[in-house]
């Protein structure tokens, strides 16, 4: 399914926070518009939380962090990823929860169409002749 996701639907489901870090319209501009890839790959998608964190040390370069969340039907998808640019950690985070969908999707496709036998672990009754 791969259809543009609306500006209410972006506005509903993309949650884009920033921890110790002032947010910018250019940052959430770019943190929306890379999940919204997400949101064209499963319409089931709940929710995409995006955190964008900077930490600070002394004598310590500034490292920024990407977080993200993704409520989807079964387990939550969490990632974060780490890099001296917070672009650079943004791109990354949006690649890697892509992988973790495309993995899910061909996970459940897998088991969909190859089911296993379940033992039942005795001989069954026969129905009546």
């Amino acid at each position: 399914m791969n259809h543009q996701p609306t500006p209410e639907t972006l506005a509903a489901k993309v949650l884009v926070r920033g921890v110790h870090l002032e947010l910018t319209d250019a940052l959430r501009a770019a943190a929306t518009e890379k999940a919204a890839r997400l949101l064209r790959h499963n319409s089931h998608i709940v929710r995409i939380r995006v955190d964008l964190e900077l930490t600070r040390g002394h004598g310590v370069p500034d490292k920024f962090i990407a977080k993200g969340h993704i409520e989807i039907g079964g387990p939550d998808l969490i990632a974060s990823e780490t890099s001296d640019d917070c672009y650079k950690s943004l791109d990354q985070l949006i690649d890697k929860l892509d992988g973790l969908l495309r993995r899910r999707h061909g996970l459940r496709k897998d088991h969909r169409n190859h089911p296993h036998g379940v033992d039942v672990g005795g001989e069954l009754p026969k129905v009546g002749d």
